[in-house]
């Protein structure tokens, strides 16, 4: 099968080397898949990356004032490139040790948004470094960039969030399948980019797990994998009349989403696009199930299968 795999946060570590220790259980998750037989695209997350990258910036036009501060879409690609190489390395290594010789192979990827998007009006995702009360009024005044207080711990940059509509580079993630590439692709959510008479990338972040759907959608997958921290799905989630669900349609999905039943930051949006997903492509399947389990739930003997 043709298997979309979308890394959860757990799957990457918080600095460099942390990053290269833990990219190796997903990597032998993924070279699970591949030695079943199946063709791998794999979407990894950005969130602290970018925002270290944003940061040393940062910090380096405050020592040297001439050092440029780093535009948004240039460090997601920074964070694309050395979370990339961290993965398809651990992934080449994994297949090599179980004898399978297949090239592993990063594609820099554009996501298409729309200029018109509502969250363009509404920024709402923090990101990079925290600051004080003081020094965010400077920098809103100085930059005329929108500041947050995010839960008390300081104040963060924050971007929009806009929906995901198309991947530029669609047709290469799929030529690279069809030739038997494991291919990693549309990391961080991708490069938010608008269509004008050119591509002009802008200052946002996609959703990583929206962008997985749109990606799955688009190369005709058969399977659509979020890989978390969780090994199932489930509602009132530790509480003493928690739910977990091996299977979950899509009427009862959206039930739940309705009555606010999941986590809005954490598996709402793993389920709406998993939804998503399921309604774009009707023969196709979605699975959310945990980093350990994705053979498995590939399988149907793990995680939670969403479907129409």
């Amino acid at each position: 099968m043709k298997i979309l795999v979308a890394l959860g946060g757990n799957a990457l570590g918080d600095t460099p080397e942390e990053q290269k220790e833990l990219v190796k259980h997903a990597a032998d998750s993924v070279a699970d898949l591949v030695e079943q037989g199946h063709k791998v695209v794999v979407v990894h997350g950005n969130g602290p990356q970018v925002g270290l990258i944003q940061s040393a910036f940062e910090t380096a036009n405050e020592v040297k004032p001439n050092m440029p501060l780093m535009p948004l879409p240039e460090c997601g690609a920074m964070s694309q490139g050395y979370i990339g190489y961290h993965l398809q390395n651990a992934i080449y290594n994994s297949l090599l040790n179980r004898n399978i010789h297949k090239d592993v192979v990063t594609v820099v990827t554009q996501t298409v948004v729309d200029p018109n998007d509502q969250a363009f009006k509404n920024p709402s995702k923090p990101i990079g470094k925290f600051y004080t009360k003081e020094e965010s009024e400077k920098m809103v005044k100085q930059y005329n960039i929108p500041m947050v207080d995010d839960s008390g711990r300081g104040y963060r940059l924050v971007v929009p969030s806009p929906m995901p509509i198309d991947i530029i580079e669609k047709n290469v993630i799929k030529e690279l399948l069809e030739n038997d590439h494991i291919v990693i692709a549309s990391g961080g959510g991708g490069i938010p980019v608008i269509k004008k008479d050119t591509l002009v990338g802008v200052s946002a972040v996609i959703d990583k797990d929206f962008s997985s759907a749109k990606l799955a959608e688009l190369i005709k997958a058969d399977v659509f994998i979020i890989l978390t921290a969780v090994k199932r799905v489930s509602i009132n989630f530790r509480k003493p009349n928690e739910l977990e669900f091996s299977k979950l349609s899509v009427k009862e999905a959206k039930h739940y989403i309705d009555i606010n039943m999941f986590g809005k930051g954490s598996m709402e949006p793993k389920i709406v696009a998993a939804v998503s997903f399921v309604e774009a492509n009707k023969n196709g399947q979605a699975i959310i199930a945990s980093l350990e389990d994705a053979a498995l739930a590939v399988k149907g003997k793990a995680g939670t299968i969403i479907y129409s």
